[in-house]
C-alpha cells in the first residue's frame, strides 16, 4: 500500500507546486536574457507584459511561502507558525524595497510609501475584510486582548517615531531624522522587537493563543508531507523571488519615472507583492473562526515592517549613501493616526462585530481615493 501511494503523493505534490518550475524558469530567463527583455519597457505591449509577467510571478511565489508558512504553523503551533510568515514576507519586503531603491533615479521616498502602503493595507483592508467575512458567518469573535495589546503597545509608539516624528525634526540636508536619531531607532527597534520576541515565544506565549474557542476549526487540510519538505519548499520559491524583484524594480521605475505615475504608486506595488498573501492567510483564518491567528498576521505582519523593515533600510541606506525620506505629509499623517485610533478601539474589547469591519473597509478606500487624486 505504501508503495502505491508514493507515485500519487508525488502527482498531488507536482500540481501543487505547479508554479515552482515557472518561477525558476523565469529568473534563468532573466539571469541570460535580462537586459534584452527590459529593452521591451519603451513599448506599451511590452511594459504591460513584463509588468504583470514578473508581479504575478513574483506574487504568486510568495502565496505559495505563505502556503508552506501556514503548514508549520499547524505543525508548530502558534506563535512560531505566524512568527516564520511576517518574518519570511519581511525579507522579501526588504529585498523589494532595496532592489527599487537602488535601481533607476533615487527615489528617497519609496520606504516611506511603501511603509505607509503596507499599514494601510493591512490595518485598514486586510483587517476589515477579516472583520467583515468573519462576522458575516458568525455575530461576534473572539481573541485574546493581551495579545492584541502587547502588539498595539509597540505599533503606536514605532510607527509614531518612523513615519511622523521625522516630519517635525530637521536634517542639514532638510527634512528628516539625524544620524543620531537614525541610530537611536535602529538600536531601539531592534531592541523592543527583540524584546517582543521573547515575550512571544517565552514565558507569555498563552497571549497569543486563543483561549476557550469550542468551534474552532482548521484553516485548511493539513497535509502529510514531512515537516522538512514544507521548509525547503519554502526555501525554494524564496531563492527566485528575492532575484526577480530586482527586474522587478525596472518596469516600476520605468512606470514612475518616464511615466510620471504617483510617487507613492511604486510603495502601493511593493506593498501589495508583500500584503497579499498575509492577508489571504488571515481572512482564511478569520472565516474558520481563528481569528486570534488573523490577529497575529495582520498585527504582527505591521509590527515586523515597522520594527524591522525600517531599521533594515536606515541600515541599507546608509552603508549605500542612498538618503530616504521617512516622514509622512500632513494628509498622510492624518490617515495613519486616525488608522492607528480606530485600530485601538476595535482591538479593545477581546470581541468584534460586522461595524468594526466596515469602518476599516471604510478607511482603506479613503486611502485609494488619497492615491488616485494625488
Amino acid at each position: 500500500m505504501e508503495a502505491q501511494s508514493r507515485p500519487r503523493n508525488l502527482v498531488r505534490l507536482a500540481r501543487q507546486e505547479r508554479l515552482l518550475p515557472f518561477s525558476v524558469v523565469t529568473a534563468l530567463l532573466f539571469f541570460a536574457y535580462g537586459d534584452r527583455l527590459s529593452s521591451l519597457l519603451v513599448h506599451p505591449v511590452g511594459l504591460g507584459l513584463l509588468f504583470f509577467w514578473l508581479f504575478l510571478i513574483i506574487l504568486g511565489s510568495a502565496l505559495c511561502v505563505a502556503r508552506h508558512a501556514e503548514e508549520l504553523a499547524e505543525r508548530l503551533g502558534e506563535p512560531y507558525g505566524t512568527l516564520i510568515l511576517t518574518l519570511t514576507i519581511t525579507t522579501i519586503e526588504v529585498v523589494a524595497i532595496s532592489a527599487v531603491m537602488f535601481h533607476g533615479e533615487n527615489n528617497p521616498t519609496l520606504v516611506r510609501d511603501t511603509l505607509f502602503a503596507v499599514v494601510m493595507i493591512i490595518l485598514n483592508g486586510m483587517v476589515g475584510l477579516s472583520l467583515l467575512l468573519g462576522a458575516w458567518r458568525r455575530p461576534e469573535q473572539r481573541y485574546n486582548l493581551q495579545g492584541a495589546n502587547a502588539y498595539l503597545g509597540l505599533i503606536v509608539p514605532l510607527a509614531t517615531l518612523s513615519l511622523i516624528l521625522p516630519e517635525f525634526t530637521a536634517d542639514s540636508l532638510g527634512p528628516g531624522l539625524t544620524l543620531t536619531h537614525q541610530r537611536v531607532l535602529i538600536l531601539t527597534s531592534v531592541g523592543l522587537y527583540g524584546t517582543f520576541l521573547l515575550l512571544q515565544t517565552g514565558r507569555h506565549r498563552i497571549y497569543f493563543k486563543q483561549r476557550g474557542a469550542p468551534d474552532e476549526t482548521p484553516s485548511h487540510a493539513p497535509s502529510d508531507e514531512p515537516l522538512a519538505l514544507h521548509i525547503a519548499l519554502l526555501v525554494a520559491y524564496i531563492v527566485p523571488v528575492v532575484y526577480l524583484v530586482e527586474h522587478f524594480a525596472r518596469p516600476v521605475d520605468y512606470v514612475v519615472e518616464t511615466l510620471r505615475a504617483p510617487a507613492a504608486l511604486g510603495g502601493v506595488v511593493m506593498a501589495v507583492l508583500v500584503a497579499t498573501p498575509e492577508a489571504i492567510s488571515a481572512v482564511r483564518a478569520a472565516l474558520a473562526n481563528q481569528l486570534q491567528r488573523a490577529v497575529n498576521i495582520f498585527l504582527g505582519s505591521v509590527l515586523s515592517t515597522i520594527g524591522l523593515t525600517v531599521p533594515a533600510m536606515l541600515a541599507i541606506s546608509h552603508l549605500s549613501g542612498h538618503g530616504i525620506v521617512l516622514g509622512l505629509g500632513r494628509t498622510e499623517t492624518i490617515m495613519l493616526v486616525l488608522t492607528l485610533a480606530v485600530s485601538m478601539i476595535t482591538f479593545a474589547s477581546g470581541r468584534t462585530n460586522l461595524m468594526q469591519g466596515a469602518v476599516h473597509l471604510m478607511l482603506f478606500i479613503t486611502y485609494l481615493i488619497l492615491i488616485v487624486e494625488g
